[in-house]
């Protein structure tokens, strides 16, 4: 297997089609030109992976799994991002009627508090190693502020567009970081067939778009801190949240890399992806049982995973059949109730993407597709910081009093 790239210091791997199997070279690409069907990395056969004892010794940070990520050489950028907590929730369990329950915190990710910055990461190492000097997104908001953050901490110029009517909170996360933000009319589909253009005209590295390959695999991770959190085990179940569907599909991936690498034993997860309603068009694939997944126009306050027409929504679709899994779509008023149970029962704070996960869960649960001896681990993948808007009016007003004992007094009395 040839690898080329034009910095010696890192190289990054060949790819080949996902359904069809042709090989390609590394390079800024990630649509097959016999197909049209996805590009992924393509791993030596004879690669040294190591073991339980070797990954323990290393840093706490993604790079600990390097052997599963697709390069070949020390990372320049980010190599702080990773391992986030996983944290147990016994009154979420209480309340959902499983065995255990952990909540996988990435609202807490370095830099810009979300998953995407996992993503960023790999696409960021792979443009160095490219030899792409700029890079840039198409971003429904995390991935912008996520670009934003590597990029500058690189010092790399970067270009990252957005939908027009993105939350106030994200636009400001991404442009305290001094990218070039452009706001284009319409939804996140129309300004991620813009980036597909402009990748090409400009020869930028846009994350998202030509180096997607790359990028998806910094999902893994989540699955591999997971299984090492839990003591080289898996859970029987995993939720997490879907916008291209990805993520859902990189971590059954990931998860299968570990069974292969006699690092965990035992069954796979099954897995469970949740979306909005008002945005719900893998989900709809699964409750179909059909093939060919429905584009839908987005309505929701979760406009993080707001994306119409997913790029991975079929392999996600998959993933969760294949796995004895399933989906579930909540309501704009579901996905805020969530949030509040969330932050009351666990002390995090999510965005909407997160309320949607525990909406699923919760939705998940009471059809029964959720048990008590599941051990569930739930994936929130953004801080609430950044969506402060949608529990704004809904959170009871603070009483303000003198600063009198007396008052406070009256006020404890009220509330007994």
């Amino acid at each position: 297997m040839t690898i080329t790239t034009s910095i010696a210091s890192l190289e990054v791997l060949p790819q080949h089609c996902k359904l069809c199997g042709t090989e390609y070279p590394a390079e800024a690409n990630a649509i097959c030109g016999e197909c049209l069907g996805p590009l992924e990395p393509t791993y030596p056969k004879d690669r040294v992976l190591p073991d339980r004892e070797d990954i323990a010794r290393r840093a706490p940070n993604l790079w600990r799994y390097r052997e599963w990520l697709p390069f070949i050489g020390e990372p320049v950028y980010s190599k702080e991002t990773g391992f986030t907590p996983l944290i147990e929730a016994p009154r979420l369990a209480a309340h959902l009627g499983v065995a255990r329950l952990w909540v996988k915190n990435d609202a807490v990710a370095q830099p810009s508090l979300s998953f995407k910055d996992r993503v960023v990461t790999t696409a960021i190492n792979a443009a160095h190693a490219l030899g792409l000097s700029v890079i840039g997104c198409a971003s429904t908001g995390n991935l912008a502020n996520a670009v934003a953050a590597h990029a500058a901490r690189a010092g790399l110029p970067a270009w990252i567009f957005i939908p027009e009517d993105l939350e106030p909170a994200k636009v400001i996360n991404t442009a305290v970081f001094g990218a070039n933000l452009v706001r284009v009319r319409g939804h996140y589909d129309d300004v991620n067939r813009l980036c597909a253009q402009l990748a090409d005209r400009f020869g930028w590295g846009i994350v998202n778009v030509n180096l997607r390959g790359y990028y998806g695999e910094g999902s893994k991770t989540m699955a591999f801190e997971i299984a090492e959190q839990l003591g080289w085990r898996l859970p029987t179940a995993v939720v997490a949240p879907m916008a291209g569907g990805s993520l859902l599909t990189k971590l059954g991936k990931g998860f299968g890399e570990f069974q292969a690498a006699g690092l965990v034993s035992g069954p796979s997860p099954r897995l469970y992806g949740a979306q909005a309603s008002g945005c719900a068009p893998i989900v709809r694939l699964v409750e179909s049982g059909g093939v060919r997944l429905v584009p839908e126009i987005p309505n929701t306050i979760a406009r993080s995973i707001a994306i119409g027409n997913p790029a991975d929504g079929p392999f996600a679709a998959r993933a969760m059949v294949e796995s004895g899994g399933w989906g579930a779509h909540v309501s704009d008023e579901e996905i805020v109730s969530a949030i509040r149970l969330l932050a009351e029962t666990t002390g995090v704070f999510t965005e909407t993407a997160g309320g949607a996960t525990l909406g699923a869960a919760l939705k998940l649960a009471k059809q029964g597709r959720l048990t008590a001896d599941d051990e569930v681990v739930i994936c929130i993948t953004g801080n609430g910081l950044k969506t402060t808007d949608v529990v704004r009016d809904v959170l009871p007003q603070a009483p303000i009093v003198d600063a009198k004992v007396r008052e406070v007094a009256a006020l404890v009395a009220s509330r007994s």
